[in-house]
């Protein structure tokens, strides 16, 4: 493992970031890898990073250790990894699906019954590598989300695929216990979509009511429509001959193009809801929703009318979170390119850029305990060569373009610095240029402080004179 101090050199590269080297031998697909909490509970709440490997294998790292934290096993080429309360018991479990269409079931507070002399947990025991659940579902799965998706307070998971299918499982409880795993996934709904599914997510609708959404290519979305419920009173109904049956079916998936103009209408796209924008009165009506392609578009809009920006870029984008970097409760939109570059985009459109060290295969932005006991924003590349890349508490002061004179003037001190130099401070044009002599020619600044402090028949009279060093 190394750790490095990183300085980026590109307009706007304010990350003053440092990073985590992780060394593994494994390859990861774009999906699986995940930064959220594991099923541990408790007011420390610590955020771990997730990743599932090509080889079926399941890795959880805590901290900055290189060594896995703990491992696990799973049946078939892992492309979904995540964490959520799956079961609906109050308890975060992780979830891993593989391609082969195996779905696991974790819970790794187990593991701290057996911790080596390290603290990490090495699978001793055959059956401790084992799922505490496993079920087969329809194989060739590309992504996953862990959500309520129908409002009704209850985590489902839904699943997309290769062949351009969604389909929403929920979990059927058959025990009453909240330490044991005992059920198995129910099929709710499938849909099928017209082009490729990239990103799954859920967004508020008009009336606040959560909205899941689908990615389309050529920077669109589809809108997917739980009617589950509707549908079963339906087969009801249906039943008893009374009922009629010239009723229309029920429309289930609803296309959204974001722009008339369309450059290339096949083009990868991914998208990330339910954006964060503070605890302003603005939180009312449609969530806030950003898009990204393949071909370097980037939007920013809310509900399905009106786009807030578009930002086109020269570099092919391929994956998009979510991370509040200045801590105002608003959340950035972080999109990541194959060859590591990030953009950080506000809601006002300010845009900053990070360069990571190599060519990326996988990309993730969260909360993340990497130091320090607590979680801070991380954003986590891995490379093609095999290594894991963690940059840690990458915080901005602020998004948005200032001068140093707005800062001063918020300094209470720097007024009394002005007057003791002598400048007035409505004088814009002697404090830029006090300025730029404190700033670029420090000893000449001094030097020439000082011969003022003398008179000319070279008596010092510094008694009656003040120079100030440093007074910015």
């Amino acid at each position: 493992m190394e750790v490095q101090g990183l300085h980026p050199a590109a307009p706007r590269g304010l990350l003053q970031a440092v990073s985590v080297i992780l060394g593994c031998s494994w390859s990861v697909l774009p999906s699986p890898l995940d930064l959220l909490g594991t099923p541990r509970r408790g007011p420390w709440m610590l955020n771990e990073l997730v990743v599932g490997d090509t080889n079926g294998k399941l890795y959880v790292y805590k901290n900055d250790d290189s060594k896995p934290w703990a491992v696990r096993s799973c049946q078939g080429m892992l492309t979904c990894v995540g964490v959520g309360d799956i079961c609906n018991k109050g308890k975060n479990l992780v979830v891993a699906v593989s391609a082969e269409g195996w779905f696991h079931l974790f819970d790794l507070t187990s593991t701290s019954k057996h911790p080596d002399a390290s603290g990490h947990h090495e699978l001793a025991a055959a059956e401790e590598q084992k799922p505490v659940f496993k079920q087969h579902i329809p194989a060739n799965t590309k992504v996953m989300l862990i959500n309520d998706i129908d409002g009704d307070g209850k985590c489902e998971l839904v699943v997309g695929y290769t062949d351009r299918v969604v389909r929403a499982f929920r979990w059927e409880d058959w025990s009453e216990n909240s330490d044991h795993v005992s059920g198995q996934l129910l099929l709710l709904k499938k849909w099928l979509l017209e082009g490729q599914v990239d990103s799954l997510s859920v967004n508020p609708g008009p009336d606040g009511s959560p909205e899941m959404m689908v990615s389309q290519p050529g920077c669109g979305y589809a809108i997917l429509l739980c009617t589950w419920d509707s549908e079963q009173q339906a087969t009801t109904e249906g039943r008893d001959n009374s009922a009629p049956g010239s009723e229309a079916p029920i429309r289930d998936v609803i296309l959204h193009q974001t722009s008339g103009r369309i450059h290339n209408k096949n083009v990868s796209t991914h998208l990330i809801g339910s954006i964060a924008r503070g605890s302003s009165s603005e939180n009312s009506g449609s969530g806030l929703f950003a898009l990204c392609t393949l071909d370097g578009t980037l939007k920013l809009m809310e509900g399905a009318d009106k786009l807030l920006w578009s930002v086109q870029v020269d570099h092919q984008l391929f994956a998009l979170e979510k991370l509040d970097v200045t801590g105002n409760g608003h959340e950035e939109v972080i999109a990541c390119a194959w060859d590591g570059q990030t953009y950080i985009i506000d809601h006002n459109r300010t845009v900053a850029r990070f360069q990571a060290d190599e060519n990326v295969s996988a990309f993730c932005a969260g909360l993340y305990a990497c130091k320090g006991g607590s979680n801070s924003p991380c954003l986590v590349y891995v490379s093609f060569n095999q290594k894991i890349y963690i940059y840690w508490d990458v915080q901005l002061e602020r998004m948005e373009s200032t001068n140093l004179l707005k800062i001063l003037d918020c300094n209470p001190e720097f007024g009394s610095l002005l007057q003791q130099l002598g400048v007035e401070r409505s004088d814009v044009s002697a404090v830029k240029n006090l300025i730029h002599k404190t700033l670029y020619f420090p000893e000449k600044w001094q030097q020439s402080s000082t011969t003022q402090c003398q008179d000319p028949a070279g008596i010092d009279s510094s008694a009656h004179c003040t120079v100030v060093q440093d007074p910015l």
